[in-house]
């Protein structure tokens, strides 16, 4: 591999995503080749362990919002022709002898601003003056994704569920040296430690690439761990204790801060988010933060009115008047009986009359019904029923 090669590395082609993939689509991609190829699952296989390289040196870089602004950067500036284009070169753009944009300007030092702030770790400075090494550099840990699924009540009341969750961490054999345990790794005689390596690029700057020897870490290994196969990285299984607040929602996503991936070299680590799924209730329902119930009434209850009985959720039983000539299909409102909302302040019990039609009746009740319909005789619900459809 040349000084060159590592410029025009297709990162995004590595991990098999589009140039415009969101963050959370690159760490999907990520977890699923760094699982399919790590050593520990394909002992023995070379062809992989050069592959989860690649992909974890990928994801290094594109992984990382910031460092992926300065890649794309640079890659925009060379797919435009950039690279060819340096004074000595026919000038920019292909234009010969154009010598109006200068250099310095574009890549100067920390005073002039622009291209050479964006470039910092990238780039060197005028005369191919190296900005300082990248070793050690703190690093976020990944963001943990996990689903846990709840009761209806723990979802109004809060919870506290128990997730098993697995991310990269650094190898717990070696404690992310890489190295064997009882070996140290050592300083990289390539690099010298800094991690990057300064390449001559038309003769106008420098440009640094990761060092191809100790891959950005600026150590090597020459007894490799034998779990993280020199790495000092792996998956980590663990089980994390999680607060779901009261009111949750139904597949909404929480995020714990600080409870996702420790970070690398002391930096913090990411954030854990739960997709909470919530199980169905027998009886109660849930609109927005009011609960729901059907309540059955009986005709006569329906129209002469009644006052009944209706559950809560949290609680015993409350009583709810049904005023007189109420339809099948009335909603009664019971304040401060349904879900907490952000403020502390609970939501309602919407309760939804239906009348209860018995399936068999005595000849007593049949009687009666018979002589209610004969004294109702000349009340006609659907009287303009028809009338009105034609309109």
């Amino acid at each position: 591999m040349t000084n060159t090669d590592w410029a025009t590395k297709d990162f995004y082609r590595t991990l098999g995503v589009s140039k415009d993939a969101s963050a959370a689509d690159i760490k999907k991609a990520y977890r699923k080749l760094a699982r399919e190829n790590h050593p520990d699952s394909k002992p023995g296989d070379k062809a992989a362990e050069e592959r989860f390289k690649a992909v974890a040196e990928a994801y290094d870089v594109v992984g990382d919002e910031e460092k992926r602004k300065q890649y794309d950067e640079m890659r925009s500036m060379f797919s435009g022709g950039f690279a060819g284009g340096f004074p000595g070169a026919g000038g920019f753009g292909g234009g010969a002898g154009r010598r109006d944009l200068n250099l310095d300007d574009l890549l100067g030092g920390a005073q002039a601003g622009g291209f050479g702030d964006v470039f910092g770790d990238l780039f060197g400075g005028a005369g191919g003056a190296r900005r300082g090494p990248t070793r050690g550099r703190a690093r976020r840990g990944t963001d943990v994704e996990a689903t846990a699924t709840i009761g209806f009540r723990e979802a109004v009341e809060g919870t506290t569920v128990s997730l098993r969750t697995s991310s990269e961490a650094p190898c717990p054999e070696c404690r992310g040296t890489g190295a064997k345990p009882g070996s140290m790794p050592h300083v990289c005689p390539e690099c010298e430690g800094a991690g990057m390596k300064a390449a001559s690029v038309g003769g106008a700057f420098t440009l640094n690439e990761t060092c191809p020897s100790c891959r950005g870490r600026g150590m090597v290994v020459d007894d490799p761990c034998p779990r993280c196969h020199g790495s000092g990285r792996g998956l980590s299984d663990r089980v994390v204790q999680a607060r779901v607040p009261a009111g949750v929602k139904d597949l909404q996503r929480i995020r714990l801060r600080g409870r996702g991936a420790p970070g690398e070299n002391g930096g913090p680590p990411g954030d854990l988010f739960v997709t909470v799924k919530v199980a169905a209730h027998p009886v109660f329902g849930r609109s927005g933060d009011n609960l729901t119930v059907s309540l059955p009434v009986s005709f006569d209850e329906a129209v002469l009115g009644a006052e009944v009985k209706v559950p809560t959720l949290s609680g015993a039983p409350v009583t709810v008047r049904v005023p007189p000539h109420t339809p099948s299909g009335r909603t009664l409102r019971v304040r401060g009986r349904g879900v907490p909302r952000r403020d502390g302040t609970p939501g309602d019990l919407l309760v939804t009359v239906e009348i209860d039609v018995p399936a068999a009746l005595s000849p007593e009740a049949r009687a009666a019904v018979e002589a209610y319909r004969a004294a109702t005789a000349d009340h006609d619900p659907r009287r303009d029923l028809v009338e009105r459809s034609s309109l």
